[in-house]
């Protein structure tokens, strides 16, 4: 039996290497190809096209590198009917993958659709594109079945893959790089995946954190991006700069400056204190805020359904506003045990582990169903 799989980010890498393993630990005859990143390749698919050669955020960067896009849309299209594949698995990643999954229903592939674009968000007339054009829609976010049924549309939800990541991989006494904390409280930096998002939110985050004297700092660097694009960012040759150690990080460090994305709730279910930032384009930022139609911009507030940790935005991202939250991450220390207390809730909210290996099961049942039915047609 032959996949194909599609993750254009980081976090559709991770999550996607999980599945990948759990797929192979269901039927280890499988063959997969696809596209992702580093960490889908280890775990046994065959890479086509890495991630980072798809990572373009906002309105005005789509529209500026559309091209490549439409280019990438053609290649991965030839690439898939090459192959021939039993089923297409789509990762998140909706501008890219929607696109493909219309293609795929006209040449009579199924698609899987694992962890829902954030439709509920913005962009909810797409639920009927979703319905038409997916086989199986797997979700991982408790509120996501609500919201697919108000449309009719029955999906599988799996529960969270981020539960089955991060407490397997946080070693007893981790190691930060040359940078331990000592006595001195440390500050763990996530300034995002994207070269857009780290040249706007890195240097903000780096003169919030040090205006205090009894602070360190640690930056964790984004898979697929170079050391010497952070040094050039920050205009310094001497960062306090990891790479693959964020779970780590965030079991040493006292608080964390994180970029919107997947690591905020990577950080919360780690039960680091945090701040969520986000900056975008001018012009991105304003189209955004007239089509987006949720309170929060952060998974920890939206599945909280409430402001569990406070989030700065466009021109409330600033250095003054950013410093007068980190003091209060690091002083304040009934503040931290309230949001210490609301990460607690958000653990129970997103149930129990083994999302990657539920998502494998039902999709390789799905096919072997439809096989069955193939076969019996016959």
């Amino acid at each position: 039996m032959k996949l194909y799989l599609i993750a254009g980010e980081a976090s559709g890498d991770l999550h996607g290497s999980n599945l990948v393993k759990a797929l192979l630990n269901e039927h280890s005859d499988l063959h997969l190809r696809g596209w992702g990143g580093d960490l889908m390749e280890q775990q046994g698919l065959k890479l086509i096209k890495h991630y980072r050669e798809l990572a373009f955020m906002g309105f005005t960067e789509v529209l500026m590198n559309l091209r490549t896009i439409l280019r990438n849309i053609r290649f991965c299209k030839e690439d898939i009917s090459a192959y021939r594949p039993d089923a297409v698995i789509l990762i998140d990643y909706p501008g890219f993958n929607l696109r493909i999954a219309k293609w795929c229903r006209t040449k009579g592939i199924p698609v899987f659709y694992y962890i829902s674009p954030q439709i509920w968000a913005w962009k909810a007339n797409r639920v009927y594109q979703i319905k038409r054009d997916v086989t199986q829609m797997f979700t991982i976010l408790p509120f996501e079945k609500d919201f697919y049924r108000r449309y009719g549309m029955e999906v599988e939800y799996v529960g969270h893959p981020l539960l089955d990541v991060i407490e397997p991989q946080m070693p007893e006494q981790p190691a930060v790089g040359d940078h331990p904390a000592g006595r001195q409280k440390l500050v763990a930096i996530l300034p995002g995946s994207r070269k857009q998002e780290i040249q706007r939110m890195l240097p903000v985050m780096l003169n919030a954190v040090r205006r205090f004297n009894n602070c360190q700092y640690v930056i964790a660097g984004a898979p697929g991006q170079d050391a010497s694009f952070y040094h050039r960012v920050a205009k310094s040759d001497d960062l306090p700069l990891v790479f693959g150690q964020t779970y780590a990080l965030f079991k040493r460090a006292d608080a964390a400056l994180i970029t919107s994305g997947t690591a905020t709730l990577e950080a919360a279910l780690s039960g680091l204190p945090l701040v969520v930032c986000y900056k975008g384009g001018t012009l991105s930022y304003q189209i955004a805020k007239r089509v987006i139609k949720v309170k929060f911009i952060s998974l920890v507030n939206l599945i909280l359904n409430r402001e569990a940790v406070p989030e700065l935005i466009q021109d409330e991202f600033n250095v003054t506003t950013l410093t007068e939250w980190l003091d209060r991450l690091l002083s304040d220390g009934a503040y931290r045990l309230t949001q210490q207390r609301d990460f607690d809730e958000l653990h129970k909210r997103l149930g129990g582990r083994g999302a990657s290996t539920r998502a494998a099961k039902a999709m390789l049942k799905t096919l072997q169903s439809q096989e069955q039915t193939h076969t019996e047609a016959r």
